[in-house]
């Protein structure tokens, strides 16, 4: 059986007075989870930190049913870890909005979800918004997620290219969100692990102040454990504009 070792940090940045951010790990159900909230102080705190303890909530409740999404044994397009953490999410969503519209000062809230849920040789990502997962396999770097974003939409369109998407005024505007609607679709992928794969989850915060490459040769070059610090002090020293999270995840045997 796989063995996941992680790694976590998340950081203020050094242009705002508080963090938004949030995150989860908990490796006894292989889950890691960042969230990057938006919708003024309380609000994108709020929604954040609901939405990762909502995840989780919704994972260990999937685990203790009779059918155990965690301990069926099927290939991995029939897994159903992959509908457990769709669920876990949409619970996330409703809980969000249900709280935003029960305190009127929260109204508007939402969160980014970038998930990851490992279990043997699988791997499932979820995700809402533009926080991100990448994969590190035999030197080379894939983005698994896809940005809901504005400027991403209109990279595809032929609209824009990638260049003029990292400084296009727009990029931090995101077609979807957990919490703004009390529905939400979620993006889920899925992966066969190797041994030696490193994966990466960070909030904008990060993937807007540094590249794929640099991203790769961070997990590959520096040690797990100084990973999330490594790359946060990088993208202060770049100007640090927004809140940073990182969790790094290596797969051992």
């Amino acid at each position: 059986m796989p063995k996941f070792r992680s790694a976590a940090r998340t950081d203020v940045g050094m242009k705002r007075d508080h963090n938004e951010d949030s995150f989860l790990v908990n490796e006894d159900i292989g889950l890691y989870v960042v969230c990057d909230g938006m919708g003024g102080h309380a609000g994108g705190e709020t929604a954040s930190r609901l939405a990762v303890q909502t995840i989780e909530k919704e994972l260990i409740s999937a685990k203790l049913r009779i059918d155990d999404p965690f301990s069926a044994k099927a290939s991995l397009p029939e897994s159903p870890l992959a509908g457990a953490l769709r669920e876990a999410v949409e619970g996330a969503c409703a809980a969000v909005f249900r709280s935003s519209r029960a305190h009127p000062e929260l109204a508007g809230m939402g969160t980014t979800c970038i998930s990851l849920l490992v279990q043997g040789d699988h791997a499932i990502v979820g995700h809402v918004g533009d926080s991100r997962a990448y994969l590190v396999r035999d030197g080379q770097v894939w983005q698994l997620s896809e940005d809901h974003s504005l400027v991403n939409e209109q990279v595809r369109a032929g609209l824009l290219t990638e260049e003029e998407a990292k400084h296009s005024r727009l990029k931090n505007i995101i077609t979807r969100s957990v919490g703004f609607e009390e529905d939400v679709l979620v993006d889920v992928v899925g992966v066969e692990t190797r041994s030696g794969d490193k994966f990466l989850l960070c909030s904008d915060g990060l993937s807007n102040l540094i590249d794929n490459d640099e991203i790769r040769d961070a997990l590959v070059q520096t040690e797990l454990d100084q990973v999330p610090e490594m790359l946060i002090q990088l993208a202060n020293s770049r100007g640090g504009d927004d809140n940073i999270t990182v969790i790094a995840v290596h797969r051992e045997e």
